[in-house]
């Protein structure tokens, strides 16, 4: 038995949460430009996903849900979750992203995973405060994953994790097998294997033997 465990933004979905709620603000370009120095490791995470946040404070909870409405799972990234599952693989989203937005992406989608380690954005009156809060804020993926995959009996080395941002490295590092989707340039060189699509990540899973022709 092996844990796969896959980072949300950038690598199940093509879209970015932070960015999706920024639209409703008119602070998307912002909040694109620091998610960008946070993903080439240029700032800390935590301090981007702080920054992020606090420009959202004041957007109404209808808004947030509308934004959270838009998150949509990449081609091919539904069917690989559920065949994964299928094939009594255990399957984790570790994300920085916002628990309501996975969800709703995979409810929209008809497909789950075992485990969902995210992040929340409270609301006060409403609407956001603008903190943000959660495992994955000061924790980091390594920790995490360590963690499910001690749960399972399996230890991080026994692991597979794909991602393609800087927060994903710590996971990167400690898995059996670093797998980047599509990563950003200060992630590729900790990657054994980068993949463009999730038929190409099919591919390197069957060659694992996770998956079967």
């Amino acid at each position: 038995m092996t844990l796969v465990a896959f980072d949300f933004d950038g690598t199940l979905s093509d879209s970015e949460m932070t960015v999706l709620l920024g639209d409703r603000i008119d602070v998307a370009d912002e909040m694109a430009a620091i998610t960008e120095r946070a993903m080439n490791d240029e700032i800390g995470y935590a301090e981007s996903l702080r920054e992020r946040t606090a420009l959202l404070e004041g957007l109404p909870e209808a808004e947030m849900e509308a934004a959270f409405d838009r998150v949509r799972l990449r081609e091919g990234a539904g069917e690989l979750l559920a065949e994964l599952r299928d094939a009594g693989i255990e399957t984790a989203i570790l994300t920085g992203g916002f628990e309501r937005g996975v969800e709703a992406a995979l409810d929209r989608a008809g497909v789950g995973v075992d485990h969902v380690v995210a992040n929340r954005l409270p609301i006060a009156e409403g609407a956001l405060t603008g903190a943000v809060e959660g495992p994955l804020v000061e924790g980091t993926k390594d920790d995490a994953l360590a963690e499910l995959a001690d749960a399972v009996g399996l230890t991080a080395d026994e692991t597979i994790a794909v991602g393609d941002g800087a927060n994903d490295l710590p996971m990167l590092e400690v898995a059996g097998l670093a797998v980047g989707f599509q990563p950003k340039p200060a992630v590729a060189p900790a990657c054994e294997t980068v993949v463009e699509s999730m038929a190409e990540l099919r591919e390197i899973l069957l060659g694992e033997g996770l998956l079967e022709e």
